[in-house]
């Protein structure tokens, strides 16, 4: 009986061992192979489908790559705010990019100025941002009304006065510009059957014909005449991160995890070790890690002795990244992200790519907002991460708050994120 379960475990396990082996010679997304494995059929000839060549997606300018995996989100600091709206629970989030910095002045400008260029005059003014954010009535932040977004001086301090809505038109924007000039920087460059070597028609427009691989009717392209996402060389779309999505890049737990450990041991208030604000290594031990208000009247600290050295906004690496290569996941300024604002998402959405992008679940005419009782509706959005006139208690990146998406504040900038595509990581 021994001997016969011996007999069991010993195939098992060979049976186990050349399955993780996998077929050699397999047909892979980079090496198809020059015919079909289910039809024998040639592919690019005539009667063939036609298959782009792909090696792997390009890297988006300004992206860092985030490892996605199990965490667990919610506020690890004490609810002084009595809301219970972010409570912990264990979720996995795929794995993703992110910008490794804030969406800086100079980048808006370089939008307004395509706009101006290629769009509308209407297009254009609804994308400037509001200025008067600066303006107060006892304070004389009257300077930054006017030089904060053009002054060459505040080229890469984040954009702020920018609305949620106007961030995500900003990201189609850049989705359509980025693979533009990659098309540029590309074409001639491939030859065959790729998107920048497709062969012109008479009119000048590139062959979109229905032998494509998914090609015919249900062929997805990035616009009229575009290029088809079958092909592989043009970059997903730029976004605002989910609120998971930023979280968990602000936590960046990757850099306490040991190599082979399942467990995460290790948890943080904010993007960086232990309970302190400061810096506890080198020579700028004793540095704040993070632009914040470090108490009533204090945004910067005494002259010749400052603390974290910005009475607004600063410049976008100016502290010390995260695990994950990101910069200022705290301080300088909140962020939006893409979901709408609920109190119980956490328990409401689901835990593989968390995201409540509407009120399913929680609908809208739960909140009397027409009486006054409530802000919430599905035009309010989610913003993280503290900023520059925030205490420290909305730094850790488990904090949440909400604002309508067609408003916008001195405090509140944003980041763009993008999809890992074609993984299952």
């Amino acid at each position: 009986m021994k001997f016969n379960n011996y007999l069991g475990l010993v195939a098992a396990g060979s049976l186990a061992f050349l399955a993780s082996c996998g077929h050699k010679g397999a047909p892979t997304a980079t090496n198809p192979g020059k015919a079909s494995s289910t039809t024998g059929i040639e592919y690019n000839t005539d009667e063939g489908m036609k298959v782009a060549s792909f090696k792997k997606i390009p890297t988006g300018p300004g992206l860092v790559y985030i490892e996605g995996g199990r965490t667990v989100l919610g506020s690890a600091e004490e609810d002084v705010t009595n809301n219970h709206d972010n409570m912990e629970r264990t979720v996995t989030i795929a794995s993703f990019y992110m910008d490794e910095a804030e969406v800086a002045n100079i980048h808006w400008l370089e939008y307004l100025h395509f706009l101006r260029k290629d769009s509308s005059e209407e297009k254009y003014r609804a994308a400037l941002p509001d200025t008067t954010v600066w303006a107060r009535d006892l304070s004389f932040n009257d300077p930054y009304v006017t030089y904060y977004l053009r002054y060459p001086g505040f080229r890469y301090y984040p954009v702020v006065g920018v609305n949620w809505l106007q961030a995500d038109s900003y990201c189609a924007w850049r989705t359509a510009k980025v693979n533009e000039n990659l098309a540029k920087s590309n074409s001639g460059n491939s030859k065959g059957g790729g998107l920048f070597g497709k062969k012109k028609d008479k009119k000048g427009d590139a062959s979109a014909a229905s032998g494509a691989e998914g090609g015919g009717a249900g062929a997805l392209a990035n616009g009229k005449n575009g290029p088809s996402i079958e092909n592989g060389n043009t970059l997903p779309n730029y976004r605002l991160p989910t609120e998971a999505e930023w979280e968990y890049a602000a936590q960046a737990l990757i850099g306490t995890q040991e190599v082979g450990n399942e467990n995460q041991e290790e948890k943080r208030i904010y993007p960086w070790d232990g309970r302190s604000l400061r810096n506890p290594y080198g020579g700028k031990q004793g540095q704040f890690l993070a632009n914040f208000k470090r108490g009533r009247g204090d945004y910067a600290g005494l002259a010749g002795s400052l603390n974290d050295g910005a009475m607004i906004t600063e410049y976008i690496y100016a502290y010390p990244p995260n695990d994950f290569g990101l910069y200022n996941m705290a301080g300088n300024v909140n962020e939006w992200v893409q979901d709408v604002y609920r109190p119980l998402s956490f328990q409401d959405v689901e835990d593989l790519n968390p995201f409540r992008r509407n009120g399913v679940g929680d609908p809208a005419d739960k909140y009397d907002k027409k009486g006054y009782q409530s802000m919430i509706d599905d035009h309010v959005r989610v913003y993280k991460g503290g900023s520059w006139r925030d205490v420290a208690y909305w730094l850790s990146p488990g904090t949440r708050r909400y604002m309508a998406e067609d408003s916008a504040t001195a405090t509140i900038g944003f980041r763009c994120a993008m999809i890992n595509a074609g993984s299952n990581k």
